[in-house]
């Protein structure tokens, strides 16, 4: 089947959370990503999608995001290894917290990024910086309400 795995582009004013990944990372080690994880089995439960976003953010950078969280896309790919995954990205608005990189096998380092920095960066991938312009679109369409 697939691995579910979500990720949250967590923004503050104009600029996003954009992390390194770890190059002891298994998949797009040493790449720019956002900040996310696989879904655990649980059994029955609910809001299993935006509690596991929101534990990863809290274990890999130390922050926390407001309750509400909105959907922006959803993508399948296979991964390094092998296996097929199913990616949701949910946009975050920050909180609190100073943003560090508190899971260094996990996360090499922590930058606040305007998206133009994120398009432009060397170590973006091209599904990244699809999730930043289909994340400033919801979140435009927010502000604008």
């Amino acid at each position: 089947m697939f691995i579910v795995n979500v990720e949250g582009a967590i923004y503050k004013d104009d600029k996003w959370l954009i992390i390194e990944r770890s190059k002891k990372e298994e998949h797009a080690g040493g790449l720019l990503s956002l900040v996310g994880g696989k879904v655990e089995q649980e059994g029955y439960t609910s809001d299993i999608l935006e509690r596991t976003v929101k534990r990863e953010i809290s274990e890999e950078v130390d922050v926390t995001v407001k309750e509400k969280l909105k959907y922006v896309h959803s993508t399948s790919f296979v991964a390094d290894s092998g296996e097929n995954v199913v990616d949701i990205v949910f946009l975050c608005e920050y909180d609190s917290g100073k943003a560090i990189a508190k899971s260094p096998d996990e996360v090499e380092s922590v930058n606040w990024m305007t998206p133009q920095q994120v398009y432009e960066h060397p170590n973006a991938p091209d599904y990244l910086k699809v999730s930043i312009k289909k994340a400033e679109n919801v979140k435009s369409a927010i502000v604008a309400l």
